[in-house]
């Protein structure tokens, strides 16, 4: 069985999570599937755009704990190191927009992946969970560095900490995802947002990441003088002599990421 479909085409690379009867609950397999697509996506010239979502009913419902507990666990610290780790990082570090659309519930670790990304969408009747106080742990997967910020110090606290079911509306309003559509709107309106990446400049979505990436470690003068310097980058490609002319000429721009 294949725990990931792996999709390229017309320049977007869509990972599906693929354990459906497991609510798409990780387990080895499926987190190593889930970083060699990524590195596929990340080397493919042809790849402007990556989404990520899941089969059946759920994003994904975090950790397979019968794997976790099981005779056979790899243990939390493989677990950790060699799954999902490597996964987050990925994202962050890839030079392509990542897109999560959650498309049913995100609990534990699969919250945290689908909040690493880039953009997050919501089918209008998913939520998110952050569970691991009541087994017992902490938060991982980075969401204990992505969630206080984008929602806040306290917000995040709190619901880690009481591991409250948060509806995507809620999301949304706290800055926690990007948008929700309606559940009968989902698929459509999540292709025209990746479609829509995928037609825009490669290079410049690339250096945006590096700086948004950048901006939470800098002073005030560090990021302007990273702006500086990736602005010189940027303005040195025929993405942007590409971009300018179209403008001029009221049409749309036709980029190569070059």
């Amino acid at each position: 069985m294949d725990y990931i479909q792996f999709i390229n085409c017309d320049g977007i690379a869509e990972i599906r999570l693929n354990r459906p009867d497991k609510f798409n609950s990780f387990n080895r397999p499926m987190a190593l599937e889930v970083q060699q697509a990524l590195d596929t996506a990340a080397t493919d010239e042809s790849v402007r755009t990556v989404l990520i979502t899941g089969n059946g009913k759920a994003f994904s419902a975090g950790q397979d704990l019968q794997e976790a507990t099981g005779p056979q666990s790899p243990g939390l610290k493989t677990i950790l190191r060699e799954g999902y780790n490597p996964i987050v990082l990925k994202i962050r570090e890839m030079g392509k927009p990542v897109v999560a659309a959650v498309n049913g519930v995100a609990a534990g670790a699969g919250a945290n992946i689908a909040l690493a990304c880039d953009i997050v969408v919501a089918k209008k009747s998913s939520s998110f969970i952050h569970a691991f106080s009541k087994i017992g742990l902490i938060p991982d997967s980075g969401g204990t560095y992505t969630l206080p910020r984008l929602i806040g110090f306290q917000k995040a606290m709190a619901l880690m900490m009481l591991g409250e079911r948060v509806s995507a509306e809620e999301a949304e309003n706290l800055g926690m995802i990007y948008k929700v559509f309606d559940d009968d709107e989902f698929e459509q309106k999540t292709a025209l947002l990746v479609k829509q990446l995928s037609t825009m400049s490669p290079s410049g979505l690339s250096l945006t990441k590096i700086a948004l990436n950048k901006t939470m470690h800098n002073t005030l003068e560090e990021q302007l003088a990273l702006e500086e310097k990736l602005q010189l980058i940027a303005g040195d490609t025929s993405d942007y002599l590409e971009g300018v002319t179209a403008f001029l000429e009221k049409r749309q721009a036709v980029f190569t990421g070059k």
